[in-house]
Parts: structure tokens; sequence; C-alpha cells
């Protein structure tokens, strides 16, 4: 099957490279090393759950449903702050 790809000059440079060393097209060379690239992906060690420890943090000292309204306030008073030392 033929296709279109970028591949970046660095790495064609190698491949070419690999090609030439081992006397194959790069057609072939790139075929085979994306093989074995597959096959490395497909036998990843499996890693272990990482679980997070949560803790309580009681009540909400703020409506959360106004929580937006809140933050944009608080972040309008941090401009002005800056503002102000800018004069």
């Amino acid at each position: 099957m033929r296709s279109t790809m970028r591949i970046d000059d660095d790495l064609l440079m190698e491949l070419k490279d690999h090609a030439r060393k081992e006397n194959v097209s790069l057609t072939r060379m790139l075929n085979r090393t994306l093989r074995a690239g597959l096959r490395a992906a497909n036998f990843r060690i499996p890693r272990r759950r990482h679980r997070e420890t949560t803790y309580a943090m009681g009540q909400p000292r703020v409506d959360l449903r106004k929580a937006l309204a809140m933050a944009a306030g608080l972040e309008d008073e941090e401009i002005a702050r800056k503002l102000l030392l800018r004069k």
C-alpha cells in the first residue's frame, strides 16, 4: 500500500544511514522500524494503578453555586491592585 507521510529530516537521514549500512531499501527499513516500534508498544510493562488518598475538608465556607462569580470578583480586585501599583 502506498501512503504519503511527513518525516522529520533528522529521522529520515538516520533511516537512510541504517538502510545503507544493512544494504536494504528505505521502504524495507521503514517497515522494519515501524513493526519493531509497534511490537514494543504492545509489550509494555503494566503499571500499578495509582490511588489518591482523599481527605474530608468539612463544609464549604462559600456558596459553590456562585464560585465563578466570586472568582471573577477576586480576579478583578487583583487586576485593580496591580494597576494601582503601576501609577
